[in-house]
């Protein structure tokens, strides 16, 4: 602010003590898209949901009536659907806020294309949103709207396998649209004959049942669904099966609210649970591993696991193998472009480099503490560039500021080796494995 010194006496001016600091952006709040026990609630409206009685208030029992229904302690008068076991799931692994969008009965994931955003295109509008799940949507256009719309908006898609595989080996393999007819996503057309039954015309190649590869990284594929209590109705005694994706969503919440988004969401515990409708061996895990199938299973004593952190990146981008690494980029990419905002339209000269160059390693080197980035100094895991080689003459003349960024984001021990050998009494250490 200008001031005339004018009059004799004691004048206070505020001035800017630094850039502001880049905070770490949210990873943990999911997009939830599928149909709703009550159909024709909330259709095609992005709601944000805090809790399961929130679920049941909208979705449920009717905005209308929810408050009498819980006075009277009345049953649900709708069925489940697997959204519904999909945002009870989330909440019970430690989910504390999510998005939902009830696409409807007779609805798509797919937007209209027209002025008004339907579908999947809502969530474009969600800023906080970083995860996306279609629990009951598992056929090849719904996995193709959700992998690429998350390609597209740098988002993780976390697809669910079908309910009923014939046969593990099918997850090797994409799926593809059935021939004949054209059904909206998310719907196979009437009559279909299960995945894998050959025509009657004789037998052709099976079909794939997993999701495309994302050379992004930003899609994750689960197998098997659970077997969990009726989320809608919990007095029921039949267990039902549930789609993994809001389970692993609220796990992927609780492992960054305790650990932070670069420990990998694997080996842990699945709440809300009871089995999985298969039991997958290892040497089918396996197979399915190197697909970039991520397997739920059953260890004894230890229960529910997921034992998987792979991305469908696809042997073009191994780069992006892992789910944890994939988040901690995206996490860090989206924080430093919210946190620089304050330098666009600022002078693009050598004040504005060093400016922008301390903003961003202060920042990365608070990732480095936390236990973000692999190495033994600040200078192995991360280096910033915004100079004069970065920026030449005609890059600033085109209005352009370049950084220069990289990182070395910790991968997760996938396979843990120990090996043992005999050791005679007496013998000195190292010969028993020659050094």
């Amino acid at each position: 602010m200008s001031v005339s010194y004018l009059t004799p006496g004691i004048y206070i001016q505020e001035i800017p003590s630094g850039n502001p600091p880049i905070e770490a952006v949210g990873t943990s709040i999911p997009a939830l898209l599928g149909v709703a026990p009550l159909a024709t609630a909330r259709v095609n409206e992005a709601i944000p949901i805090d809790s399961w009685s929130q679920f049941q208030k909208y979705y449920i029992f009717g905005e209308d009536k929810f408050a009498a229904a819980v006075a009277s302690g009345a049953s649900p008068t709708v069925g489940t659907t697997p959204l519904a076991q999909a945002v009870w799931g989330f909440f019970a692994n430690g989910g504390s806020r999510c998005y939902v969008l009830n696409v409807g009965s007779n609805g798509s994931l797919q937007g209209s294309g027209g002025a008004r955003r339907q579908g999947i295109d809502l969530v474009e509008e969600l800023d906080e949103v970083s995860m996306v799940c279609t629990p009951g949507f598992n056929d090849a256009r719904s996995y193709d709207a959700l992998v690429s719309f998350c390609d597209r908006t740098n988002r993780m898609a976390i697809c669910d396998s079908p309910e009923n595989v014939p046969n593990s080996d099918l997850l090797k393999e994409v799926a593809v649209p059935p021939r004949a007819g054209t059904p909206p996503a998310g719907t196979p057309p009437a009559g279909t004959p299960p995945v894998g039954t050959p025509p009657a015309g004789g037998p052709r190649e099976a079909i794939g049942l997993r999701a495309k590869a994302a050379e992004t990284g930003n899609a994750a594929y689960y197998y098997p669904w659970l077997k969990c209590v009726n989320a809608v109705n919990p007095s029921s005694s039949d267990l039902v099966s549930s789609p993994p994706c809001g389970h692993i969503a609220g796990i992927y919440a609780r492992v960054d609210a305790s650990r932070g988004v670069f420990k990998a969401p694997a080996n842990e515990v699945v709440n809300g649970a009871l089995d999985v409708v298969y039991r997958v061996t290892d040497p089918e895990q396996g197979g399915l591993n190197q697909s970039g199938v991520n397997v739920i299973r059953l260890f004894g004593d230890d229960g529910l696991r997921v034992w998987g952190a792979r991305t469908l990146a696809g042997t073009g981008a191994p780069w992006w193998r892992y789910i944890n690494v994939r988040r901690t980029f995206t996490m860090i990419e989206r924080s430093i472009k919210r946190g620089t905002l304050w330098a666009v339209f600022e002078p693009n000269d050598q004040l504005l480099w060093s400016r922008v160059r301390v903003s961003v390693g202060m920042f990365l080197k608070r990732m480095y503490k936390s236990g973000a980035l692999m190495g033994r100094s600040p200078e192995e895991a991360y280096f910033v560039k915004c100079d004069e080689e970065t920026n030449p003459p005609e890059v600033i003349e085109a209005g352009q500021l370049v950084i220069v960024i990289g990182l070395a984001v910790v991968k997760p021990a996938e396979f843990v080796i120990f090996r043992i050998g005999h050791l005679s009494a007496g013998a000195e250490k190292g010969e028993a494995g020659n050094g």
